[in-house]
């Protein structure tokens, strides 16, 4: 086979005698070569906490716990594993993109029993994917057209992937503040309206990450009202929505596109995960369903991308799909934790039982003149508690009113019941010295 690319020069520079061969070296990759956008990216959330306590020596009279990372910690179900186990056959060959009609078919008949939706067409509008975070930022490279000077609106704070996603895709990210008097929901009347019609993506995360807020059906209403207005696709990022503390579920964007009589979702694709569901985050499964016709350019992209499900997680993925009552046992356990956690907290600070999700979205400049770096980096050191600084999940608003997480903590409850409980009791005392 004849030679390509760097192989092509290298071989054409090889000279060959009778005791010896000569190498002789091509440029280097030109630094021109390198996506530029990859300059805009800010690092991620947890690196940044790691600077911070990088130089820092923890008591070390008291064991670790980490609030900092939301990743579940309740055991995975032993059915799933099993599942899994017994379709190891299935890493003999290649995937399908479009992963299998079962578990389509599966993801489908969650929708409808969680939502109450009428029928989904699984070959339609259902596509499988490796988790819900590399979903949400492909489908920014699917849908951006990048020469339009495009804008995407996130939540701030947020989920730092929309923000990546929206730059590597070329256009520009506005972040709309979450604001609390509106249970945190992002106040779009605010935006200004030059700036619709050049959006070209909405990012929604309901629940929300950080704040645990559920939007309405009337925030949903004024959401697809922009959407039909303006053209722009809505992606809603809905992986926290099987953990909730309240008797009704959380409305879905799927649902509340249906209550609203919208057929056929149009320009919505909602995402969710069996990560926290199912207490499965190594196993990167989730799904994006809504509007047929961007799925079809979504598995076009994907089937370049290479973003195919193991056919083995796929068996595993139909056993949870199908599966309601781990998720049942599952939110008891954070009801409980909860239910026990935010009272002690609520004692030294400014922090509510959230709608829904695992997080815990607390004010920390009542306590005394303190940044919420400053609260993280010396609760680490003295108590050896590990959270996240607030400020590390926003962006300064384009309005100029600020980082809507400046000040504020964000404490991930993903430990057993115990150890969270040991946690809380630690920032209590330390809130406690804060405020003598």
């Amino acid at each position: 086979m004849p030679a390509r690319g760097y192989n092509a020069g290298l071989r054409a520079h090889r000279f060959t005698g009778p005791t010896r061969c000569i190498f002789i070296p091509l440029p280097r990759l030109p630094a021109s070569y390198v996506n530029p956008h990859l300059a805009q990216l800010q690092p991620y959330p947890f690196e940044k906490l790691k600077t911070l306590l990088g130089a820092v020596t923890p008591d070390a009279t008291q064991a670790p716990i980490s609030l900092g990372i939301g990743e579940p910690k309740h055991p995975t179900p032993a059915f799933i594993k099993a599942a899994l186990a017994e379709n190891l056959g299935g890493l003999a060959v290649y995937p399908t993109t479009a992963g299998s009609d079962a578990l389509r078919g599966a993801i489908a008949g969650w929708l409808e029993r969680r939502y109450d939706l009428p029928p989904i067409d699984p070959a339609t509008q259902v596509l499988p994917v490796n988790g819900s975070r590399e979903a949400l930022f492909a489908l920014a490279q699917t849908v951006i057209d990048p020469n339009a000077g495009a804008l995407v609106l996130c939540p701030n704070p947020l989920y730092q992937i929309y923000e990546g996603a929206a730059l590597l895709a070329g256009a520009r990210p506005y972040f709309v503040n979450a604001d609390p008097a509106r249970n945190f929901a992002p106040d779009y009347a605010a935006v200004p309206a030059e700036v619709w019609p050049r959006v070209q993506l909405l990012y929604v995360c309901s629940p929300g990450n950080p704040t645990g807020a559920v939007l309405t059906l009337e925030d949903w209403r004024e959401l697809f009202a922009l959407s039909d207005r303006h053209g722009f696709v809505i992606a809603a990022d809905e992986c926290y929505s099987e953990i909730y503390f309240k008797a009704d579920p959380p409305l879905g964007a799927l649902e509340a596109a249906n209550l609203l009589g919208r057929t056929g979702y149009p320009r919505l694709i909602a995402f969710s995960s069996l990560s926290k569901r199912s207490n499965v985050p190594g196993m990167r499964s989730g799904f994006v369903a809504g509007d047929a016709a961007i799925l079809k350019k979504f598995l076009l992209y994907r089937t370049y991308h290479g973003g195919a499900m193991s056919p083995s997680v796929q068996q595993a993925s139909i056993a949870a799909w199908n599966d309601e009552q781990h998720v049942v046992e599952n939110r008891a356990k954070y009801i409980a934790k909860f239910s026990q956690v935010t009272p002690l907290l609520q004692q030294v600070m400014d922090v509510a039982l959230p709608d829904a999700g695992f997080y815990l979205w607390a004010k920390v400049d009542k306590l005394a003149a303190i940044s919420d770096t400053e609260f993280a980096r010396r609760l680490y050191a003295e108590y050896n508690v590990t959270v996240l600084p607030g400020s590390y999940l926003g962006r300064e608003a384009a309005d100029g009113s600020g980082n809507p997480g400046r000040n504020r903590i964000r404490m991930a409850l993903v430990a057993e019941v115990d150890e969270c409980m040991a946690a809380a009791g630690r920032i209590v005392a330390f809130a406690r010295t804060l405020a003598a």
